[in-house]
């Protein structure tokens, strides 16, 4: 127990005096007896008795009387287990995802959230809040009710280590109390290890009622016939008693195609054919669940002819010719002493096919095409002087020592994104390519096609746009069949192809994955993004005839969108959500077994100020003093 004004015990020496008086009371007289009164001597002795104890009782009670109120004018209080820490800076993390839109007892999570922070925070209580999406250091709750109130669901997934970095940024001369509101969906354990020590963490994870949900998870270009595309619908059934989804797809928002669809399992297929036309629109579904991912937005444009040039010996060429069509290439072959370096920019797919020697100025260029969104199919020569230099430029791949035993080619990696739409279903038995003189290929990079001792025939260095693909031996005929087999036509179109010049259009928000526009603008200009309801600049380089462009967290909500020149719309383009959080069973509530988990702001707030607060003991001192006061006034009225 401690004292918060210690010089009031002095008066405890005040004790002293009752102590006076009292012995003053029991000083003792001379004893004369008297004959006429010697009947009275029995009854004086009793009455004597009687009042030395009322005296004896009325000095305890002053003493304790006085003694307590003394000690309640020192104020006594017990030190608060963690008081050190009153001075704490308070900042309040909260998760406005897209599955905090979920609905628990009293509404959607979020909402509810915001509600109790308006309603229980105290007014006086200063705090830094932090969103997905805003920030607002050293507030109150008066003064940003407004952005609270306002305060929309997030483009972005929640990313607790991003908030904890922000926190931790803040210099502060006081420790740190963090309360985290989120539902902990998809939050690893491993998140939260960058909460310092000496901080106080407090959990709050409000529960969702109901945890089934249907969400599209993606879609995909299955194949493209003459007049048509066929494209493919993922969705993803979560939870229980999932029966059956109502699909519809909108292009410029009319009612295209709809169809009652039965899920059957956690992940579904659905396969659509719409006309072979631009495309703007989107697939959206029936769901009570989480709305956010009941819509995929996307875009096709018009296929576009592929630009492609070979670089060797035409003889060795002439396969390419039958693969590279006029109906959908502009494909010409040239040799090395009479290429034009000025078209390699205008290409969308390079061939280096047994090129002996690559001179350095051919390299320094396929550098630049490759950054560029540019592909390049590397085929070794035998006589092979200087590739390594080359494929060093674009990643860890390396041919090393040539081997003359033949070997045969068995193995498709049918989930490379150059054979996913290729194959209906995956086969073992196929007519193997064999090769007699081959290299070792060196390096990390995925396999595509494999021999049958697990060597790679055929690998990619990917980047954020484009690819660049190696093989492990000459294909000429003298040295391989490859070019009878029927891998031959899907491998080489398919490498040459641009996805976003050939493929669906529809982007993650917050991915920031770089995008090409053929399109060529003055310095001056710039490249605008928007649709009805938004507009953003994006971040955009100039590359002679391509504009590359970075979104980061841009746009703010999904939707189709135009890439505009002014007023002059160049191409559609599509933004989505990620589906990161769309089953509600990921709940990691174990992301606070190492921190304080609490019901509600409420009991956070209360719990900070109670283990905070020093307990005050001064009043129970006041009232025992009244309570001897009132024994005082009773001893002197009803003991004689």
């Amino acid at each position: 127990m401690q004292f918060k004004h210690p010089e009031f015990l002095y008066f405890l020496f005040l004790l002293v005096i009752p102590i006076l008086v009292h012995l003053f009371q029991l000083r003792r007289f001379k004893k004369e007896y008297f004959t006429n009164v010697q009947f009275l001597k029995e009854l004086a002795v009793q009455t004597r008795k009687s009042a030395t104890i009322k005296k004896w009782l009325l000095l305890f009670t002053r003493l304790l009387l006085l003694t307590f109120l003394i000690l309640a004018f020192a104020q006594p209080f017990f030190t608060a287990k963690e008081s050190k820490k009153a001075n704490n800076e308070m900042f309040i993390i909260v998760d406005n995802s897209q599955s905090m839109q979920a609905k628990g007892k009293q509404g959607e999570l979020l909402k509810r959230a915001v509600q109790d922070l308006l309603e229980h925070t105290p007014e006086n209580q200063s705090f830094s809040l932090i969103t997905n999406s805003e920030n607002y250091w050293n507030t109150d709750v008066k003064s940003i009710q407004k952005e609270l109130q306002n305060l929309k669901y997030s483009a972005t997934p929640f990313e607790i280590e991003s908030a904890i970095a922000k926190i931790n940024a803040r210099k502060s001369a006081f420790n740190k109390d963090i309360i985290v509101i989120t539902d902990a969906v998809g939050v690893k354990n491993s998140q939260t290890k960058s909460f310092k020590k000496e901080d106080n963490v407090y959990f709050i994870i409000p529960k969702a009622e109901q945890k089934n949900n249907i969400a599209i998870d993606s879609v995909y270009l299955n194949q493209t016939l003459d007049n048509f595309y066929e494209i493919g619908v993922s969705i993803a059934a979560f939870g229980t008693n999932q029966k059956e989804t109502s699909v519809a797809i909108y292009n410029n928002n009319k009612l295209i195609a709809k169809t009652l669809f039965p899920l059957s399992k956690v992940k579904n297929n659905i396969n659509f054919t719409i006309p072979k036309e631009d495309f703007n629109g989107y697939v959206t579904i029936a769901d009570q669940g989480l709305p956010y991912d009941n819509t995929y937005y996307f875009s096709i444009s018009k296929p576009k002819k592929t630009n492609v040039i070979s670089i060797g010996d035409a003889e060795k060429s002439g396969f390419l010719s039958r693969i590279y069509t006029n109906d959908e290439f502009n494909y010409a072959n040239f040799p090395l002493n009479s290429l034009d370096y000025n078209q390699i920019e205008k290409q969308d797919a390079i061939v280096l096919n047994e090129l002996t020697t690559i001179p350095q100025a051919l390299q320094t260029t396929l550098k630049t095409f490759v950054a560029k969104g540019g592909n390049v199919i590397f085929i070794p020569s035998t006589e092979n002087t200087n590739g390594n230099t080359l494929l060093a430029t674009f990643g860890a791949v390396q041919l090393q020592s040539a081997t003359t035993n033949e070997k045969k080619v068995t193995k498709i990696n049918f989930n490379h994104p150059l054979f996913n739409t290729v194959f209906e279903k995956k086969i073992d038995n196929f007519q193997y390519p064999t090769v007699k003189s081959s290299f070792m290929l060196n390096g990390k990079s995925p396999i595509i096609l494999s021999y049958e001792d697990q060597s790679a025939f055929l690998t990619a260095i990917k980047n954020d746009l484009s690819s660049v693909y190696v093989f492990a031996a000459p294909i000429n005929k003298n040295n391989s069949n490859f070019q009878n087999s029927p891998l031959i036509v899907p491998t080489f179109y398919n490498m040459a192809q641009n996805a976003q010049k050939t493929g669906i259009t529809a982007l993650k928000i917050g991915e920031n994955q770089p995008f090409i526009v053929d399109t060529t603008i003055g310095k001056d200009e710039i490249l605008e993004i928007k649709n009805e309801k938004e507009k953003f600049i994006p971040t955009q380089q100039l590359m002679a005839t391509k504009v590359k462009m970075n979104f980061n967290e841009n746009p703010t909500s999904a939707g189709n969108f135009g890439i505009y020149n002014g007023e002059n719309l160049l191409q559609n383009i599509s933004f989505n959500y990620n589906r990161t959080e769309s089953d509600l069973s990921q709940i990691n509530a174990s992301i606070a077994n190492d921190y304080s988990l609490l019901s509600d702001i409420e009991s956070a707030f209360n719990t900070i100020h109670t283990d905070r607060t020093d307990t005050q003991i001064w009043k129970w001192f006041v009232m025992l003093a009244l309570l001897f006061l009132i024994i005082e006034l009773l001893i002197q009225k009803f003991v004689k």
